[in-house]
């Protein structure tokens, strides 16, 4: 996967391109203002991924990510944050991103987002879930820990990627599983996470 990473804090780009890279199958491209990741993207583009700073110059918030969308140089366009708020992730999401990623993430969470996004699909962070989520019937079920594994199946992970994201043993995380198919009324992790979907949770 092509992926550009924009962002004007040297040792960010550099770092998650190095986890990107060292997955094995990515080929990472670097700006570091929105004026340049435009540049880069039409000189180089498109990519399957571009994944933008907030708060790198020239964004001026959300409207970067406008500029960035209409410019098409890329299949899909994320928003990397360390301090967004909530409203940020979701208008951002509603704008048209395909993901927020805070900088708070993990090496293997990010470089499994970005599989995920390079794919074209959403991922949204279970940390930023919306309010209505939040209030969802369904939602108050869960524990924190029991939402993020929930959040893994609905990403199409394996056992094993789960427990290596949450650093737990992959044990765990089968009987986690068996307790999200009881309360959610699920017959198997497949059914659990169609109804997370169905029910807006992610």
């Amino acid at each position: 996967m092509r992926i550009l990473i924009a962002d004007d804090h040297s040792m960010v780009r550099e770092t998650l391109s190095a986890y990107l890279e060292n997955a094995g199958d990515a080929d990472v491209a670097l700006a570091s203002s929105l004026p340049e990741a435009l540049d880069v993207g039409r000189r180089e583009g498109p990519f399957d991924l571009v994944l933008l700073d907030y708060n790198m110059p020239g964004m001026s918030g959300l409207d970067g990510l406008k500029r960035v969308i209409d410019a098409k140089i890329s299949n899909g366009v994320a928003i990397l944050s360390g301090q967004a708020p909530q409203k940020v992730a979701q208008d951002a999401i509603e704008l048209g991103a395909i993901g927020f990623l805070p900088k708070t993430m993990t090496a293997q969470s990010l470089v499994n987002a970005a599989r995920f996004m390079a794919a074209g699909e959403v991922f949204y962070p279970v940390s930023h879930m919306t309010e209505q989520a939040a209030e969802n019937p369904i939602a108050q079920q869960l524990s924190q820990r029991e939402a993020q594994v929930l959040d893994g199946l609905c990403r199409g992970l394996a056992n094993k990627e789960i427990a290596r994201e949450l650093n737990l043993q992959e044990v765990t995380i089968k009987l986690h599983v068996r307790t999200l198919c009881k309360k959610l009324d699920a017959k198997n992790r497949t059914h659990a996470a169609v109804i997370a979907k169905e029910a807006g949770l992610f």
